[in-house]
């Protein structure tokens, strides 16, 4: 029997992107709007990206083969 291609889950590939060391960076929520009452620093620190945390890298890490 033929081995299966996993598929990628497209939603989480243009979310998610894989760093050089394979940990998965994603980008802050809450920028999108509203922010005329968060304060600068809140709104310039939401630009920056982060690391998914440990739990959930092994969700994300089957979606993103």
């Amino acid at each position: 029997m033929a081995k299966i291609k996993m598929k990628t889950h497209r939603g989480s590939a243009k979310r998610f992107k894989r760093t050089g060391t394979g940990k998965i960076r994603r980008y802050k929520a809450f920028k999108s709007h509203k922010t005329g009452k968060k304060t600068p620093k809140r709104v310039r620190n939401l630009r920056k990206g982060t690391l998914v945390s440990k739990s959930d890298q092994r969700r994300i890490d089957s979606m993103i083969p």
